[in-house]
């Protein structure tokens, strides 16, 4: 199963989303979405879970939840976007709930990706949408298969002096 994982899209959709995003099975959004056309655009890829971030109005929280705890092709995962924690990170998330073995977040708009105790994937996919703290805009990727690791790359959307 291929995933994409996204976040902070704050109502702009880029077009190279769409090209990131081609043969995903699945859409992970880690919230600070936008409005729901977002969440409509992005069904036109894939089927979309979803977590609500604290930029988020009532429109999107009375159609997705605050928190996704979902097995995913035997994958124990844990969505959020993060701002219950202030600034998180992999250890704080991973002490948050440690019954997780993927943990999708957003709200830095700081890509990562990092395995905790060899056994643990944490993902920040970065913020698609309009370009905040000099950080690119990006997305992520992961890969599960039965009985092995989930594989996970970090997807630049634009260089680094673009906007």
């Amino acid at each position: 199963m291929r995933l994409g994982i996204i976040s902070d899209t704050h109502g702009m959709l880029r077009p190279e989303v769409f090209e990131a995003f081609e043969g995903v099975d699945l859409i992970l959004h880690a919230g600070d979405i936008g409005p729901p056309d977002i969440l409509t655009a992005l069904e036109a890829i894939a089927p979309v879970k979803a977590v609500w971030g604290n930029t988020d109005d009532f429109d999107i929280r009375a159609l997705v939840p605050e928190i996704i705890e979902t097995r995913i092709e035997g994958t124990d995962f844990l969505i959020i976007h993060g701002h219950q924690l202030g600034s998180p990170n992999a250890a704080s998330l991973v002490a948050a709930y440690p019954k997780a073995e993927v943990i999708i977040y957003g709200h830095t708009h700081m890509p990562l990706l990092e395995t905790v105790d060899i056994v643990v994937t944490v993902m920040n996919p970065g913020g698609a949408g309009a370009r905040r703290f000099d950080l690119p805009a990006s997305v992520g990727i992961m890969e599960l298969e039965p009985g092995i690791p989930p594989r996970a790359r970090l997807v630049p959307l634009t260089a680094m002096d673009e906007e």
